[in-house]
């Protein structure tokens, strides 16, 4: 079993580090809130005054953290308490331009950092399941790939690209966060057809969403939009669900339509409804 450390225990942060301790691990923890780490106890994990308490002697350091600039003050903290074969982990979403320099000033000053974000939620991390992208040097990833794995239920190298994870996770919680848009507005139109929600969620079932991604967005991605389902006809859709829900609140449509409205009016009409993405594929 390893000596690990954790820095940053929120809900993920905390969640993680009850599960390494749990499979046996020795780890110490550090958080701002101090409540949050003793929290941890009653699983055998250790609080530590400071980040550099927390990693000294650890092989692996996770970083669980809110944002870039938290990460580079605690990295900092962190340093002076670092065994020279310590590797950083680094699981927190982040920008990737500054996930890109960060990882070069860092493996320039001797310090293994690997970019590893993940898409779950606290349940999912105390059970080993969602998953895990990794991003960074081959060997360092595959250094600790073994330890990686008994984290999550799926774990996907994504090369020696330092921003390829930081990027990817961020598309991903762009699909999470404008689906949920979207099913918001779902609800709306339930709401003022005197639909039941939950029955009107439930039939969202008989949507291939899978294919979509794997056909639809792929022909968007090559900047195909040979019409399947004419954007002309996807406006007045819109405009009906519009109608149908008044004047109550809506938080994606408004906007698809407002885009719609604008490649409409530049002739793009005819074409598939999926061509709002035009501007992506062209500007590159």
């Amino acid at each position: 079993m390893a000596t690990i450390a954790f820095l940053g225990t929120g809900l993920l942060g905390s969640a993680f580090a009850e599960a390494a301790a749990k499979r046996g691990d020795t780890v110490t923890a550090w958080n701002r809130s101090v409540d949050k780490v003793q929290a941890l106890a009653q699983f055998g994990v250790k609080a530590a005054a400071t980040p550099a308490d927390a990693v000294r002697g650890a092989s692996r350091v996770h970083i669980v953290l809110k944002d870039d600039a938290i990460v580079e003050e605690v990295i900092s903290a962190a340093r002076s308490g670092l065994s020279p074969d310590a590797i950083l982990i680094d699981h927190t979403t982040t920008l990737p331009a500054l996930t890109a320099e960060r990882a070069k000033r860092l493996h320039a000053a001797g310090i293994k950092y690997l970019h590893c974000p993940v898409f779950m939620g606290p349940a999912a991390a105390r059970n080993a399941q969602g998953s895990m992208m990794a991003a960074g040097p081959k060997a360092l990833f595959e250094s600790v790939q073994a330890d990686l794995a008994k984290m999550t239920s799926r774990l996907e190298y994504l090369g020696e690209r330092s921003d390829l994870a930081a990027a990817n996770k961020l598309f991903g919680n762009a699909m999470i966060i404008g689906l949920s848009a979207v099913m918001a507005d779902v609800l709306t139109l339930a709401q003022a057809s005197d639909v039941n929600g939950e029955d009107a969620i439930k039939l969202l079932s008989l949507l291939d969403l899978n294919s979509m991604v794997a056909v639809r967005g792929v022909n968007m991605a090559k900047g195909n939009f040979t019409p399947s389902f004419e954007l002309a006809m996807a406006r007045k859709d819109i405009r009906l669900m519009l109608e149908t829900t008044g004047d109550r609140p809506m938080a994606a449509l408004p906007a698809v339509a407002a885009r719609m409205d604008q490649l409409i009016a530049a002739g793009h009409g005819a074409e598939d409804a999926s061509v709002v993405g035009i501007d992506a594929v062209a500007r590159g």
